[in-house]
């Protein structure tokens, strides 16, 4: 079972286009199959779950749309709060949130406040982010940190200055609508992360196609730049000492 499943949710737009209705049904769609993401991971002991909500890119789309995305955002952080409290949620969100209204970053702080002892599940939301965004600005604060230091730079020196510090890197990345590309989504920690592209639209996300994405990482041999039969001779050492 994977320890961090890394998710873009993309098709919102296209799901409502075809039942005829506005792409803000989609999205809010969208939500409900994202309240169920966060159910299956609690039943299956995944400890995190990051998801793209908005990215620094979206803000080209049109303003109507941006708009009721921010209130979508709004409406879910003060309605959610208690079901991840009552569940044992922290919500995270990464991003550059300082251009976000005001009530807005207000209630984003107050919802990582509230879950901030929550254990069972690290639920993070991407919003205003993007993978290069996160590089710069990790290496600026790396750099403010110790700016007498030149060079003799190490990945572990970035490392802790990362929005996604705090968690193991991802070990299953889902994309679903059909797109088969990362979109500037978590660059650094995907190095190594298995991916599944999958057509099903983000609002059609259900259990079974959940349950398809694990199987699928399951059955990938994970050899991080090792061979086969390297990772068949370290698992006979560990049955051997056991």
């Amino acid at each position: 079972m994977p320890t961090h499943v890394a998710v873009i949710m993309d098709g919102n737009g296209r799901w409502a286009k075809k039942r005829f209705l506005p792409r803000f049904a989609g999205h809010t769609k969208g939500v409900d199959t994202l309240r169920e993401m966060v159910r299956g991971c609690l039943d299956r002991g995944i400890p995190y779950l990051t998801v793209f909500a908005f990215s620094s890119e979206n803000w080209r789309r049109p303003q109507d749309e941006v708009t009721l995305l921010m209130q979508l955002f709004m409406k879910a952080l003060q309605q959610e709060v208690k079901r991840l409290n009552r569940h044992n949620v922290r919500l995270r969100i990464i991003g550059d949130i300082s251009q976000f209204d005001p009530k807005l970053q207000e209630l984003i702080r107050e919802a990582e406040a509230q879950t901030a002892q929550n254990t069972k599940l690290n639920f993070t939301i991407a919003a205003n982010y993007g993978g290069r965004w996160d590089i710069m600005q990790a290496v600026n604060r790396m750099l403010a940190a110790q700016p007498d230091k030149r060079d003799g730079w190490v990945e572990a020196d970035l490392e802790p200055y990362l929005s996604m510090s705090f968690a193991p890197e991802p070990d299953l990345f889902i994309r679903t609508g059909g797109e088969e590309r990362i979109s500037n989504f978590l660059l650094w920690q995907l190095a190594y992360t298995e991916l599944y592209f999958t057509g099903t639209l983000w609002p059609e996300f259900d259990t079974e196609a959940f349950e398809a994405a694990i199987t699928s990482y399951r059955q990938r041999e994970r050899r991080f730049g090792r061979t086969s039969e390297q990772l068949a001779g370290d698992s006979a050492k560990t049955d051997t000492h056991a």
